[in-house]
């Protein structure tokens, strides 16, 4: 492990001081606006959308992307951007679907659809699927940032990732939603300008591009689009496409994490525009994070590393360019700081909302809650330690450890709001039977380590061999159990139902036709299922990625 503090000289660390000083600060003056929980949770609704749509960006491409993507395209190519070339359908769906229920409802929660769809049982399973997924990415997110600060200081990773919870968990507690938005922007900001200039001297150091590419051609690095029909292969145009879909729908409309920050926009228009930032921002940011990664391969000629996450870090300090440490460290701590404020703050949300106000304190005030909200923000911060420490004695990319841990339970979610929206005669019941059936089944055809001794036997006594498939299909394999035990069940518990819920998207188109409500009152529709014509350019913007994807395998 390389330590660099004596060398990273005063520059580097005013930098980097500054811009913790910076956030803090930020996060103080928007304190000052949090006089209830509601402000936690969602601001005063005064952000712009196209801040809000920033911070939608910034927050999922964060510190994750910076390390993890360029490890993960050092070991598999390019070939692994086709896990993210499905933000354009996602948002699409999420923009059509999933804000017009959330915004509409004027909750804190996005799970409370589920319990006015269902009943209190699926907004509680939700809750905590949800709690525990999102402790996951909040603890990998921290170790990324103990990465950067293990490099650069030289202290045990352990150690880093103390200090930097403590660091973010003051600034969260301070802050609100606002506060969480603006500090995304900067983020943001910065993220992208450090990218940049890693990727212009890269460029410089393996000229001529030509050579390049053909080196990645003929190591099998540089195509993205892999046809491969195998299942046991993570990056395929197949998984991406269709697996990855499904996934990243759940993270963009099924995640308190993501949606909260549509529902602090002042209008559900602003809200669709905030997404929409998302939908054509994303798969550029990641072509740089993985395209930065592949030509790695080509600097350091393939070379393995111990910790494919520091690969970055190691080719920026041999540049030696007076401040660019510096850049670099501020801005993913600024990016963990922002991300990991955010999950804090949506666990918090999470927590009072849809257990602690619901189940044992229903009629305290709006002060009460707001403590209520900073003790939960203090006991998750405390929680995700020892998953961070988990994380860091990891020898993968961070990125595709953290995708491949959330997808055994992305399927539960993905069924649940699917079947909301578009099953007449599915029942709590019924989805409570299906996620458990699909929890099993997942389990079974694809077991954690742990669970293979048990399993294995099982296949062999059936006279079958288990089947080996990459993590991006979990989600497919679980939801598909879910959805079909789920409509079995309920249909065998209560019957066929004669209309459709209110709640479900026939329900709510119904709804609006016989009240005669006004689905488009400032120009953007307020039901689910109706599409504005500026959001078909989301699907358009897909088509034109994937012809992009298919010239630049063509390059070597």
């Amino acid at each position: 492990m390389s330590n660099i503090v004596s060398d990273f000289g005063i520059l580097n660390w005013s930098i980097i001081f500054m811009y913790l000083i910076g956030n803090l600060l930020l996060g103080w003056i928007m304190s000052k606006r949090v006089s209830s929980a509601e402000d936690y949770y969602l601001g005063d609704r005064s952000a712009p959308w196209w801040a809000i749509g920033i911070s939608v960006v910034a927050t999922y491409v964060s510190a994750l992307s910076f390390l993890g993507g360029p490890a993960w395209a050092y070991g598999d190519g390019m070939a692994a951007l086709a896990i993210h070339v499905n933000y354009s359908i996602v948002i699409f769906v999420c923009i059509v679907f999933f804000i017009p229920f959330f915004y509409n409802s004027g909750v804190a929660s996005i799970y409370e659809y589920l319990e006015r769809r269902f009943g209190v049982a699926s907004r509680a399973v939700m809750g905590i699927t949800f709690m525990f997924t999102m402790a996951i990415g909040a603890a990998s997110i921290l170790t990324a940032t103990a990465i950067v600060v293990t490099f650069v200081t030289g202290m045990s990773t352990a150690s880093a990732i103390l200090l930097m919870t403590s660091i973010v968990l003051v600034y969260t507690l301070m802050g609100g939603m606002n506060a969480v938005i603006w500090t995304d922007v900067l983020q943001g900001i910065i993220l992208l300008a450090g990218a940049g200039i890693i990727l212009m001297y890269l460029l410089g150091e393996v000229s001529p591009i030509g050579g390049a590419l053909t080196f990645l051609q003929e190591n099998g690095k540089l195509n993205p689009i892999n046809t491969d029909l195998d299942f046991s292969i993570p990056p395929t145009i197949w998984a991406g496409v269709f697996a990855m879909t499904l996934y990243h729908i759940t993270v963009y409309g099924a995640n308190q994490f993501m949606v909260q920050r549509a529902l602090a926009a002042k209008t559900i228009g602003d809200a669709k525009k905030s997404y929409m930032m998302m939908g054509f921002a994303a798969f550029f940011l990641y072509f740089i994070f993985f395209f930065i990664g592949a030509l790695l391969y080509v600097h350091f000629e393939g070379k393995p590393f111990a910790q494919p996450n520091e690969i970055i870090l190691v080719f920026a300090e041999s540049l030696a360019i007076p401040g660019l440490m510096g850049i670099l460290g501020a801005a993913i701590l600024s990016a963990s700081m922002s991300s990991t404020s955010s999950a804090f703050n949506s666990l918090a949300t999470i927590s009072v909302t849809d257990f602690y106000q619901m189940f044992y304190k229903k009629d305290a005030d709006e002060q009460h809650y707001l403590k209520a909200s900073r003790i939960f923000t203090v006991i998750w911060a405390v929680a995700v330690i020892p998953l961070a420490i988990a994380f860091a004695s990891s020898k993968g990319s961070i990125l595709e450890i953290m995708s491949s841990v959330g997808s055994y339970v992305i399927g539960a979610k993905l069924a649940m709001f699917g079947m909301g929206f578009f099953s007449k005669h599915a029942t709590e019941r019924g989805l409570l039977i299906g996620v458990a059936a699909g929890l099993i089944g997942l389990m079974f055809i694809v077991p954690i380590d742990q669970l293979k001794p048990i399993v294995d036997p099982l296949w062999a006594a059936a006279g079958a061999e288990r089947p080996v498939i990459a993590w991006p299909w979990f989600a497919v394999i679980g939801a598909t159990i879910n959805i079909v035990v789920a409509w079995c069940a309920s249909v065998v518990s209560t019957g066929f139902q004669s209309a459709w819920h209110e709640h479900s998207v026939p329900g709510q188109l119904r709804k609006f036709r016989e009240e005669n409500l006004n689905t488009k009152p400032d120009g953007w529709y307020i039901v689910p299922g109706k599409v504005e014509p500026i959001v078909w350019a989301l699907p358009v913007f897909f088509l034109a990625t994937i012809g992009f994807l298919a010239w630049f395998g063509t390059l070597g």
